[in-house]
């Protein structure tokens, strides 16, 4: 696993360490059930019952493997954050010729574009920190270059 940090709001990391607490409590003892139950039914070869939990145990493992590193690397975003120029946590409001959209950069593990949050390391994020009310920034996508000036950042 990475040593990398992972940027992450209070609500963020709460969500990660409740998504941890369901993994280790009910699902990693549901699947041994699952597991133990498949078991029963004789001949494992051929078993595709114990098969599939099997699968599902090796997610889970991996999924509880993947949350306990997100937490023990988390930093937390700074609720109180500086308006003078953009940085993880910050919403910005920028404009193009698209027309004004609003942003909330985030780290990776909480990123959501659909929901406006973009993480720190897309290519619109990487190229908004730093950046101060007024900035035009050209950021390269895969469909091309995107021309945007800031508008405001809160």
């Amino acid at each position: 696993m990475n040593n990398k940090p992972t940027y992450l709001s209070r609500e963020g990391l709460k969500k990660l360490r409740e998504e941890l607490e369901e993994m280790v409590t009910a699902k990693r003892t549901e699947v041994a059930q699952r597991i133990h139950d498949a078991k029963e039914h004789g001949d494992l070869s051929e078993n595709a019952e114990y098969e599939d939990a099997k699968n599902e145990q090796a997610f889970v493992e991996g999924r509880i493997q993947t949350l306990e590193a997100l937490i023990k690397n988390a930093t937390l975003i700074d609720e109180h954050h500086s308006t003078d120029f953009v940085q993880i946590g910050s919403t910005v409001k920028v404009k193009s010729d698209d027309g004004t959209e609003t942003y909330t950069i985030v780290g990776s593990a909480e990123a959501d574009p659909a929901q406006g949050k973009i993480s720190n390391e897309s290519p619109v994020g990487r190229s908004l920190l730093g950046r101060k009310k007024g900035d035009r920034i050209v950021v390269t996508v895969p469909a091309g270059d995107d021309t945007y000036t800031i508008v405001t950042i809160t």
